[in-house]
């Protein structure tokens, strides 16, 4: 009977402190005594993946990720790293462990290497030609999105410069920054219209969801030892719900739908954007061609 006790109170001692972010009963940290302890007090204050702030943000958005961002949002700054830094900082040590637990990138596979066998059914082979003919552009177009990883299709100096401007900007994430973070703050911008968050708050909770992803894709990557980085999509509407059910205090029903609607507007738009580039790469290769 004790024993149950003793976990009901831990359970709500937890739910009081998920959603203050502290507990009002305990005395606040204060400096160590003098000793041995301060040997290492503040050594620790400058290096952003060890600092308080650093600690504090990684554990509260691991257990309290929604009213994190509602505190921030509300103007509690002092005691977390700011989104866009978070999101920098959290990706890059989830970048240098990548590369430790894989210091031997291996060739990926090109989804376009397969080999098409189109044959002409009589009578069309005009469609055929154009079939694959788009195909080959299509090929083209990937190639030149990704000459980092094809220096084989590297034979002049404008694709030399361009498979190093790619190498750079996969190597430091840009990708997740500009792609992912940008369709997943238009995504909640349009989504959340309606509780009128505006744009600067929307971008905040972007990045901040977005360092939630890149957690659990360092969790998958030590789990399977390098192999796999990826976050299954299920997983990643479980987050945002929960995200939605603590920040905008909303039913688990209400923020369900909510993520789900996030969910596909970021689907259409990452969409659109796929099919931009992909005017422009076929437009370039007709060019090209």
């Amino acid at each position: 009977m004790r024993k149950k006790h003793t976990y009901q109170t831990r359970v709500r001692a937890f739910r009081i402190w998920q959603k203050l972010g502290f507990l009002p009963w305990k005395k606040p940290h204060t400096n160590a005594k003098k000793g041995s302890g301060d040997f290492y007090k503040g050594a620790f204050d400058s290096i952003p993946f060890l600092n308080d702030d650093a600690k504090r943000t990684f554990t509260h958005l691991l257990l309290r990720p929604g009213y994190m961002i509602r505190d921030y949002i509300n103007g509690d700054h002092e005691r977390y790293l700011a989104p866009l830094t978070a999101l920098i900082i959290f990706y890059a040590f989830f970048a240098l462990v990548s590369a430790v637990l894989q210091p031997i990138q291996q060739k990926q596979n090109d989804p376009f290497e397969s080999t098409f066998s189109l044959e002409a059914p009589e009578g069309n082979e005009r469609g055929v030609n154009i079939t694959r003919n788009t195909i080959q552009l299509v090929q083209q177009g990937y190639t030149i999105l990704t000459l980092d990883q094809h220096p084989e299709a590297v034979d002049t100096q404008w694709k030399s410069s361009l498979a190093a401007l790619e190498g750079t900007l996969r190597s430091q994430g840009i990708p997740l920054f500009l792609g992912e973070f940008l369709l997943l703050w238009l995504a909640m911008g349009v989504t959340l219209k309606r509780y009128k968050p505006g744009l600067s708050i929307a971008a905040a909770a972007s990045a901040y969801i977005l360092c939630q992803f890149s957690f659990f894709m360092l969790f998958a990557l030590l789990l399977t030892l390098g192999q796999s980085a990826t976050v299954n999509a299920s997983l990643m509407l479980v987050l945002v719900t929960i995200d939605f059910r603590q920040w905008l205090d909303l039913s688990w029903t209400k923020s369900l739908k909510l993520a789900i609607k996030t969910g596909l507007v970021y689907i259409i738009l990452y969409g659109l954007v796929l099919l931009a580039i992909s005017a422009v790469v076929v437009t370039v290769a007709l060019f090209k061609a």
